[in-house]
């Protein structure tokens, strides 16, 4: 769903702390420091709405297709 180096890799393309993307997300910061670590492996509930926190400011995630999974920011919309 969501690595802690995609996590890590879409809150620098947008210059967000992970204060920030905890706020945005309503997750506390620890959430945040241990999902980019790795410590564990985080709830399904806590990846959904990180997730949706970046999509919505317009990060889309790149799966595993050969090439390792990603991130880049979407093509505004004209």
């Amino acid at each position: 769903m969501i690595s802690p180096m995609q996590c890590r890799a879409a809150r620098g393309l947008l210059d967000w702390s992970q204060q920030q993307l905890a706020d945005r997300s309503k997750v506390g910061i620890v959430t945040i420091r241990q999902l980019e670590a790795g410590v564990h492996e985080p709830r399904r509930s806590t990846l959904q709405v990180v997730r949706f926190a970046f999509e919505t400011a317009g990060v889309e995630f790149i799966e595993e297709n050969g090439g390792g999974p990603g991130v880049r920011l979407r093509k505004p919309v004209r």
